[in-house]
């Protein structure tokens, strides 16, 4: 299974990114969030994939997944 969304730290200052790109999963999800449709995006940015758009948003749903503590 090839990996979509990859971080390193020499490319968008260690920011998480689409695999093979410097489009950063931020950039993906703001654009979304903005109201940019799917085929937009995929028209604008020729080089990224349904899936690929499709593994930024599972990304960001893991990374606001977190357990929740709280103090007594």
């Amino acid at each position: 299974m090839t990996t979509r969304i990859v971080i390193d730290s020499n490319v968008c200052g260690g920011r998480p990114i689409v695999a093979g790109t410097r489009m950063r999963v931020s950039d993906v999800l703001d654009a979304l969030a903005s109201s940019v449709s799917v085929e937009e995006l995929l028209e604008d940015f020729p080089y990224l994939t349904r899936e690929d758009v499709n593994a930024c948003l599972a990304y960001g749903a893991r990374a606001v997944d977190h357990t929740v503590v709280q103090a007594a």
